[in-house]
């Protein structure tokens, strides 16, 4: 049997706290490949958002990657790269983290839906 991410399936990645990603490894997510390149990184105090940046255009460029899970707060970080990626796959979601609620207005996704859902009110 093939173990290849090709056979198997498509990743998730995460970019988040250290609670974010001991939970999604617990959960079964992690997978190192024979690069021995991870789909996660754990963000730490002295991170820096080149840093964040660098491992978020990394896991654009990954075939393997389906979705990229990311803290809303490192996300904020880098709110201009994030709000330029527009491509369906890999999509971007950002999630709260135990410090930092989620606040729907800085959510890039959830922007572009709601335009789509609301177009502008047309004045007659």
């Amino acid at each position: 049997m093939s173990t290849n991410t090709e056979d198997l399936g498509r990743l998730l990645a995460v970019i988040g706290d250290e609670d974010t990603c001991v939970g999604f490894l617990l959960g079964g997510i992690g997978e190192v490949d024979e690069d021995r390149e991870t789909n996660f990184m754990v963000v730490e105090r002295d991170t820096t958002p080149k840093q964040v940046e660098e491992c978020f255009k990394k896991f654009l460029r990954r075939p393997d990657i389906a979705i990229i899970l990311i803290n809303q707060v490192y996300a904020d970080m880098i709110r201009p790269t994030v709000d330029a990626h527009s491509l369906a796959v890999p999509t971007v979601l950002e999630i709260p983290s135990k410090q930092h609620p989620y606040d729907s207005s800085r959510d890039s996704i959830l922007k572009r839906a709601q335009r789509v859902i609301s177009p502008p009110e047309r004045h007659y």
